[in-house]
């Protein structure tokens, strides 16, 4: 298995002026024994990678468009992505799924586009509290692994992150429980479906990952990293939460 990862999605957020938390961070975190990635908004992506060249820190993209290129207003591909110094893609996070109506197969055609360019593709996952209170989340997340991930994925290029929807800014947590079984779920499925590949995939867990619970979080079977929200917007923060999976490591 690679690395643990700490991946943090500032997702609509950050102007040029808080590149400056990226700087304090690169400064402050040193040689981690954890991947760190941060996607910012796509008008940060080639700044960011400016100031992360030849430090540990690597620089994603929060979406792409499943095409090439062509008569799509406001989307950006997969290439221009890799162009501008992105070396990951998130896809398929519960907001574009509720927000832009994204369904597993534009996920996965997403997630094709991805890996057909080089990049590692992070895909997301993850039930509403509806769902959870139904007792359906392991079904949902099935479902959603499998419709979103094309044939093929491997551990290199593939990584599965597990957001409860009903976490993600909430500062509700599941309990640790929760999240290793859900974990577990995952690492089952994604062994039956890809083999050696499955079982070295990397999960992380996402939804209100904060200093304060990461450790704990990190402890658990399964838990190969974190995909952070607002914790990563803050050098302070983010770097607490790199230096405890660090340590996990």
């Amino acid at each position: 298995m690679k690395a643990k990862l700490a991946a943090g999605n500032w997702k609509m957020n950050g102007l040029g002026r808080d590149l400056s938390e990226v700087r304090a961070l690169i400064s402050a975190m040193g040689a981690p024994s954890c991947e760190v990635l941060i996607c910012p908004p796509a008008t940060l992506i080639d700044r960011m990678r400016i100031l992360a060249d030849e430090t540990v820190l690597q620089v994603g993209a929060q979406d792409c468009h499943a095409q090439a290129s062509g008569a799509h207003t406001g989307d950006t591909s997969v290439a221009m992505l890799a162009d501008a110094g992105a070396t990951h893609v998130i896809v398929g996070h519960s907001e574009r799924r509720a927000d832009h109506g994204e369904t597993d197969a534009q996920v996965q055609a997403k997630t094709q586009a991805v890996l057909g360019q080089g990049l590692v593709a992070i895909v997301c996952v993850g039930e509403t509290e509806t769902q959870r209170d139904a007792g359906q989340t392991l079904a949902i997340v099935g479902a959603q692994m499998r419709g979103s991930m094309p044939e093929g994925c491997t551990a290199q290029m593939v990584v599965v992150a597990y957001e409860p929807v009903w976490a993600i800014g909430t500062g509700r947590t599941p309990t640790l429980a929760q999240i290793e079984e859900v974990h577990a779920f995952m690492r089952r499925e994604l062994t039956e479906r890809f083999g050696s590949e499955g079982a070295a995939m990397r999960l992380l867990y996402g939804g209100s990952v904060k200093p304060s619970n990461a450790s704990e979080i990190f402890a658990l079977a399964n838990v190969d990293g974190a995909l952070v929200g607002g914790a990563s917007l803050k050098a302070a923060d983010f770097g607490q939460i790199v230096a405890a999976l660090g340590a996990a490591s």
